[in-house]
């Protein structure tokens, strides 16, 4: 039997958007910041993100309720991981952007799969056990993957560029917004709007973060990637302190 406990995930508010575009945009630069002007280089930097998560999840697993700091310090392990992962494959191995955004699409839509076969819900209303606790977690991580592979999909591989990027995928957030509001199915909606603030966060990253003849304009990784974290923290804060949580909803 399964231990039953208050659900683990935020609120949907503007906030929790705020800092999932905000976090998205850590683990963009921040990946970049570690790897290359700290000097660590890809395969350490990648085994200490990857280590630094593994603790960060165990400890939110352990938690009996949402905490908000921990909650968030793992989604943004998560965006740093899962930029990793698409870059590994693209930059370290030569796999295509088409081929790693379709094998993420797969793997996330068996996530979702095998998690409503067993739960009968996606909703992250409901994340109140360790088994569906994990499968939002899985979820969450190849919702990063993709987001990375498909936003350098279409900002690199089809010539969008990082300031049209942000355009179109803000825009794409937006219609989806609406078409909530005129009773789309929420689950469906949240998912959806989820994975595009990945590709969304990147592009705001790279267009804040690269140099002007690359197309940006010209922050650097480091004052992008200590201005954002900077926020995050500013956010979360507010949140540990002012809100309750959440009542779970059916």
């Amino acid at each position: 039997m399964q231990t039953t406990t208050l659900n683990k995930v935020p609120e949907v508010t503007l906030s929790f958007w705020l800092i999932k575009i905000l976090s998205t945009t850590v683990g963009e630069t921040g990946a970049d910041y570690l790897a290359v002007n700290v000097g660590l280089g890809t395969l350490f930097t990648d085994a200490i993100s990857a280590c630094l998560l593994l603790v960060a999840l165990n400890w939110q697993l352990r938690q009996p309720r949402y905490v908000p700091w921990v909650y968030w310090l793992s989604v943004v392990l998560l965006s740093v991981v899962g930029t990793q992962i698409t870059d590994a494959l693209t930059d370290g191995l030569g796999v295509s952007l088409y081929l790693s955004t379709g094998v993420f699409s797969l793997l996330l839509a068996t996530v979702f799969f095998l998690w409503h076969r067993r739960e009968r819900t996606l909703s992250i209303h409901t994340i109140f056990t360790r088994r569906r606790e994990l499968f939002y977690w899985s979820a969450i991580l190849f919702t990063f993957a993709l987001g990375t592979a498909a936003g350098d999909l279409a900002t690199e591989a089809l010539g969008l560029g990082f300031r049209l990027g942000v355009l179109v995928f803000g825009a794409l957030i937006g219609a989806i917004y609406v078409a909530f509001r005129c009773g789309a199915n929420p689950v469906l909606s949240f998912w959806l709007a989820y994975i595009l603030t990945r590709p969304l966060g990147a592009s705001l990253g790279d267009l804040l973060s690269q140099a002007p003849e690359y197309g940006g304009i010209g922050w650097g990784t480091v004052n992008t990637s200590i201005a954002f974290l900077l926020v995050i923290a500013a956010l979360v804060a507010i949140l540990s302190r002012t809100s309750s949580h959440p009542a779970s909803q059916p």
